[in-house]
């Protein structure tokens, strides 16, 4: 047992019920903590191996990518805009995201959590912050795209900058407040069987409630509010210029790659709400932690010119799509002013 541990909520394995984790990365150990992977056969080892190096490309991929991002926005674009608000602050959750995932990467090699009760509750909080504050943000810029079409004039007046930052601030305090269950269940547990401790969720019986509630607030409602404000956007401009304008592909694309992403770890995760389905979760998780690394290219290669859009370039082109659209007609026509985002 490390050191301060006696200072640490602490629980033996009898205390806590065989539930599966947020990372649920033991893959390599026996005792109470067995899942399909968690024994020492070809096929498991396989297993955790590859999952582990899945884990290193996402958190390289998603430091480097959101690292330009971040980079792009604060000095390489003079002329700050609502656009690139938006934008900073999902590259900033994502990045934060990233910067944890070692941790957890070397309880999935390891099977042993050796970084003490409160990096075990904050990788857990920083999993579902990121959540939140993502999905929130596509919700703001799908309301905010929604007004533009709508009520043009009225956006060109009074979307600012400080408006954009107090959304952005408002949405990150939302989203941690939501993220706190995370830092009440997250415990720290001795595994006897191989001498180590593990992070772990206990939920007791809170544990439905705990899941339907991310479930619902973290993805079915801001799903639902984000496809009317796109059926609103669609009804509006029922010609070919709003789908194909550079803000309405990346966003449609931002918010596909976040549902594909994260519905197979709460369907998963429900599903677990009797049973478990270790593998599942595991699986599902990586593949949402992959949304965190995929957000920057989808930024840079969602022009027109795909094809030319090189690594060299990468930066030029993330500049390029944060940038206002400069696209502007008088509304009889059927051409909204300032169709960016």
């Amino acid at each position: 047992m490390t050191s301060g541990t006696s200072q640490t909520l602490l629980l033996t394995s009898n205390d806590v019920d065989d539930t599966t984790e947020d990372y649920d990365y033991s893959l390599s150990t026996d005792g109470p903590f067995n899942g399909p992977f968690n024994d020492t056969s070809p096929l498991c080892e396989a297993g955790c191996v590859t999952m582990a190096v899945i884990n290193v490309i996402i958190f390289l991929l998603g430091i480097l990518g959101n690292g330009v991002v971040i980079w792009v926005v604060a000095f390489k674009i003079k002329k700050k805009t609502v656009n690139t608000t938006w934008y900073l602050s999902l590259a900033l959750s994502d990045f934060i995201f990233c910067a944890t995932l070692p941790f957890n990467i070397h309880l999935q090699t390891t099977g042993s959590w050796k970084f003490g009760l409160f990096m075990c509750k904050f990788t857990s909080f920083v999993l579902f912050l990121n959540m939140f504050s993502s999905i929130f943000l596509m919700v703001i810029i799908s309301i905010d795209r929604c007004v533009i079409v709508v009520h043009a004039v009225w956006a060109q007046n009074n979307r600012t900058l400080r408006k954009a930052a107090v959304a952005v601030v408002v949405t990150w305090l939302f989203s941690m407040l939501l993220s706190i269950p995370s830092l009440v269940f997250r415990v720290l547990i001795p595994d006897p069987v191989n001498d180590v401790m593990k992070c772990y969720n206990d939920y007791k019986d809170k544990k439905s409630t705990v899941l339907v509630f991310r479930f619902v607030l973290g993805f079915v409602f801001p799903l639902i509010i984000i496809t009317v404000c796109y059926m609103v956007i669609i009804v509006r401009l029922q010609n070919k210029f709003a789908k194909s304008t550079k803000a309405f592909k990346v966003m449609t694309a931002l918010i596909v790659t976040f549902v594909i992403s994260w519905l197979p770890y709460h369907i998963f995760m429900l599903l677990d709400i009797n049973q478990t389905h270790k593998t599942g979760i595991a699986i599902s998780v990586t593949l949402a932690a992959a949304n965190s690394c995929m957000n920057p290219f989808l930024y840079a290669f969602m022009g027109k010119d795909v094809k030319q859009k090189l690594f060299s370039c990468f930066a030029s082109k993330l500049e390029s799509a944060f940038s206002e659209d400069r696209s502007s007609g008088s509304r009889a026509t059927g051409r909204t002013s300032n169709s960016q985002l």
